[in-house]
């Protein structure tokens, strides 16, 4: 009973939708246009000026957003030069560490002896 008054309801509701009166309003979306279509100079003119707006405004946008990718990158570069400036510093302090470590090693080993030790004598 009431999955019946259900698809009642939405039959209904579909029809009331249907039977409304649909207004589409054009839009003029900006882009290239065929101006060699229009009759009159003053059209083509017209037609041949919205399209040098079209492609100034493309211009100056693809301008803005590669002048804001170049600094991005610019900025990443700087930053990544500061880390390998300081990962250069790491890797000499600790190469310096490392030679004063050497260097103390062999002040600490007694030197080897030259000198062959003494044989007995008796045959």
């Amino acid at each position: 009973m009431i999955a019946s008054m259900t698809r009642i309801t939405f039959v209904a509701f579909a029809l009331l939708m249907a039977s409304l009166p649909v207004t589409v309003h054009a839009q003029d979306v900006p882009g290239i246009e065929i101006c060699t279509v229009e009759k009159t100079m003053e059209r083509r003119t017209s037609c041949l000026q919205s399209n040098v707006d079209f492609l100034q405004k493309t211009i100056t946008k693809l301008t803005t957003d590669h002048q804001q990718k170049i600094d991005a990158a610019n900025r990443q570069i700087e930053a990544l030069k500061n880390a390998v400036i300081g990962l250069q510093k790491v890797v000499s302090e600790q190469a310096a560490q490392n030679k004063l470590a050497e260097d103390a090693k062999k002040a600490a080993t007694p030197p080897a002896k030259d000198a062959a030790p003494a044989k007995d004598g008796t045959k």
